[in-house]
């Protein structure tokens, strides 16, 4: 999985042309991995500020309506890919155009009890 983490208020930073711009660029980046029969889920994300964080301590919910002020970075989407080795997700993560702006993490699936 492709992570794209960026940070929290660049969004807003660019203005909507120049984001128009990179989502464009981000468009054709997952429709050649498409082609390339790499990509299974592709997906952005909002701002943090249409979040929520929901916690359960002791049966009881407590639920954070974002943006939140410790966060300094967000995840802004996430390309879910079919690669046969870590070698070849980190070569496709070089090309991402998001790698120009924000960080983008390299992450395999599996149980979480590892």
């Amino acid at each position: 999985m492709l992570l794209i983490v960026e940070p929290t208020e660049q969004r807003e930073e660019r203005g909507e042309a120049a984001g128009r711009d990179l989502y464009d660029q981000m468009v054709r980046f997952s429709e050649n991995l498409k082609a390339r029969g790499k990509l299974l889920a592709v997906e952005s994300l909002t701002s943090q500020k249409d979040a929520v964080r929901v916690q359960v301590r002791n049966g009881q919910p407590k639920l954070v309506d974002g943006p939140f002020a410790e966060a300094k970075e967000m995840i802004g989407g996430f390309f879910l890919l079919n690669c046969d080795s870590r070698e070849e997700a980190v070569e496709i993560a070089q090309t991402c155009p998001a790698a120009a702006w924000c960080t983008v993490e390299v992450r395999k699936l599996g149980p979480c009890f590892i």
